[in-house]
């Protein structure tokens, strides 16, 4: 949601091979909110006939089959399609990926799943030879995952860590406190491991996890502090607050911070911080 740049050195441009496992391919969807626009992933063993894809993208035909096309150019049967979370740029297009490969469809959120199959905090998802964890990251959304792919040391993130910038934490159905605790979980990752490259859900691949985390939630200190400072000089209404804290983001980035500034107030409130009407 900012324009900061992210510790580690970005992978040159968007889409293709990232790691010896992980094929992105870029949906056609570029805005403020989705940067460049969605990373489509596609994720096999090299030597297996068969692909899972993480994160479709809109609903969007070409985009749809042109994954579809990188998977079988790649030697690849797409077999499994999961879902970091229910977000429209990421899951829109999941149930006519899901026609279109005749694959099932698993994500945390029941209602986002096809199949009878979803997922859950420490499942492990096994498809042709493909190795991927899931990891609960509740806090940009109640039903945000992102998938640890350790024979890559690499991370899938969603939106709870993009490859430039910082996201946001969508109030009411995002909570603050859930998001510090999935970036701690995402630097023990890196810490302890062996993650070192973060494939995120929208923008460059990077390469330092653990710099980019410590970042994040250095970012999230530092803005959760001018928030308070802000509601003690006297700023009530989030959209004042967005105002006085957030100038210098792209205004028309400002709703998406006032879901950011509804949280903080929240996340203050409940740690009796401050008094918030």
């Amino acid at each position: 949601m900012t324009a900061a740049t992210l510790p580690g050195e970005p992978r040159e441009g968007i889409g293709g091979w990232a790691t010896a496992r992980a094929l992105c391919v870029l949906a056609p969807n570029p805005s403020p909110m989705t940067l460049d626009g969605t990373n489509t992933w596609i994720v096999a063993e090299p030597d297996s006939p068969l692909a899972v894809v993480i994160d479709p993208g809109p609903l969007d035909e070409r985009h749809l089959k042109a994954v579809v096309a990188a998977a079988e150019q790649a030697g690849k049967r797409v077999a499994l399609t999961l879902l970091t979370h229910g977000h429209p740029d990421h899951a829109e297009g999941a149930a006519r990926f899901a026609e279109l490969t005749r694959t099932p469809v698993r994500a945390l959120d029941p209602a986002l799943r096809l199949g009878g199959e979803g997922l859950a905090a420490g499942d492990t998802v096994t498809t042709g030879g493909l190795e991927l964890r899931v990891v609960p990251t509740p806090g940009h959304t109640a039903d945000s995952l992102c998938f640890h792919l350790p024979a890559d040391g690499a991370v899938l993130t969603g939106d709870t860590v993009l490859g430039r910038g910082t996201t946001v934490v969508a109030y009411p159905d995002g909570r603050l406190g859930d998001y510090l605790d999935s970036l701690r979980r995402l630097r023990a990752l890196a810490v302890d491991g062996g993650v070192d490259t973060v494939l995120p859900g929208h923008g460059p691949v990077l390469s330092d996890a653990r710099g980019a985390v410590e970042f994040y939630l250095a970012h999230r200190a530092n803005r959760l502090a001018q928030v308070e400072t802000a509601v003690e000089a006297g700023h009530r209404n989030p959209a004042g607050i967005v105002a006085h804290v957030y100038a210098d983001v792209d205004r028309a980035l400002w709703p998406a911070a006032e879901l950011s500034v509804r949280a903080q107030l929240d996340y203050l409130r409940e740690h009796g911080l401050i008094e918030v009407p």
